[in-house]
């Protein structure tokens, strides 16, 4: 009968432990998928209720640049949360470890393929220098949208998101060899390929001449 209860107790500190790390997850895909929304054209169906509000979403430029800061502030913080997960599990711990397919530990744990196979950097490293690059772009681009350097930014945003989904393929490669997935690496995936939207729509937008007109 103890043999049982202590099982039981076990089972339900799981239960537990699993909640928290969907509950932190969530906190990471919920902005990054407001984000992604935000920088598509669809955008402007939640932004225009909120434009009295947040006066930047009057613009296609201020909602765009809204969701790419977002964005890129999400999968910063991702990033960060996946390099702290390599080195929990590096020292023996567990954060969400699974029998299911869906283990983050497994993945990010796995020292075969969890940093880079030429510098040997953790992945959550370079996805949090990345981002914070990407989001110095971005806001700085926000601050000052008709500098002369704009241009450059956008479209060095552009070309860093762009070599993103290079890295984004090998990491899914390494996912099927393991018959594993990671649900904060592909969070972070999704920001990037939002930041590319991101990036490539204002790249466009401020080519086309439209760049300060209203939407």
């Amino acid at each position: 009968m103890q043999f049982s209860v202590s099982s039981l107790e076990r089972v339900q500190i799981r239960v537990v432990l699993d909640m928290d790390s969907n509950i932190q997850l969530l906190i990471y895909l919920i902005p990054t998928l407001i984000g992604m929304f935000l920088v598509l054209p669809t955008g402007r169906v939640i932004a225009s209720s909120l434009e009295e509000t947040l006066p930047s979403f009057a613009t296609e430029r201020g909602r765009v640049l809204s969701g790419l800061l977002l964005t890129c502030v999400a999968g910063f913080a991702v990033s960060i949360q996946t390099l702290w997960i390599s080195s929990k599990v590096s020292e023996g711990g567990n954060f969400c470890a699974s029998s299911t397919v869906f283990s983050c530990d497994d993945v990010i744990g796995n020292t075969a393929y969890n940093t880079d196979p030429i510098f040997g950097i953790p992945w959550g490293g370079i996805g949090a220098a990345v981002f914070c690059v990407l989001l110095y772009l971005a806001y700085s681009t926000s601050l000052e949208p008709n500098s002369t350097w704009v241009d450059n930014y956008l479209k060095l945003g552009t070309a860093l998101t762009f070599g993103g989904f290079l890295v984004i393929g090998l990491l899914v490669s390494y996912e099927i060899q393991m018959e594993k997935i990671c649900q904060y690496c592909t969070t972070a995936h999704i920001a990037n390929v939002a930041a590319f939207i991101g990036f490539y729509r204002l790249m466009k937008l401020n080519e086309s001449g439209e760049w300060n007109q209203e939407s």
